[in-house]
């Protein structure tokens, strides 16, 4: 656009975020089902003023949505791998559609380094963590290797704060 806006369907720029917002995104990542009246009172706002923030920072894209925290293993998800792909350059879009539908994919990453692509996975067993390794992922023509790293325990640290730069 000529002038500078954002385009039809995108977001908009990205917003300073001021001490209120960033009280409201920590108690929402420690509880998503706190009720507007409760963030409301624990950040000193009326609850219009909370559910407009929080309304804000839904149409602006920080908050991209609300979870449960699961715990993999009671879930019957007891085998977990971090699995490194080096893959075709130019590929990552076409990849990334792969990755996110194979069953137990939990995250994927672009990053730099010695590999091209980081996939959180977790599966039922090993038996089945290796058939994804092994047939779904390495079957895939743009992929051109894996590694994987068995999780042997993982220690979940919740939600990463927002904080401000000083």
């Amino acid at each position: 656009m000529a002038d500078g806006g954002a385009s039809a369907g995108s977001p908009p720029p990205p917003r300073a975020l001021d001490a209120i917002d960033r009280d409201i995104l920590r108690i929402l990542q420690t509880d998503g089902r706190a009720s507007i009246r409760s963030v409301a009172d624990r950040v000193h706002v009326s609850r219009a003023n909370a559910y407009a923030r929080i309304n804000r920072l839904i149409d602006d894209g920080v908050i991209r949505g609300f979870s449960a925290r699961v715990n993999h293993e009671r879930a019957g998800q007891g085998a977990s791998a971090y699995i490194t792909l080096k893959i075709v350059q130019n590929s990552w879009r076409t990849v990334r559609e792969q990755l996110l539908a194979l069953p137990g994919a939990a995250h994927v990453a672009l990053v730099s380094g010695d590999f091209d692509v980081l996939l959180l996975v977790h599966t039922p067993d090993n038996r089945t963590l290796r058939e994804l390794v092994l047939t779904r992922i390495q079957s895939i023509d743009e992929v051109l290797s894996t590694r994987t790293l068995l999780v042997f325990e993982e220690t979940d640290l919740g939600p990463a704060l927002p904080t401000e730069l000083e």
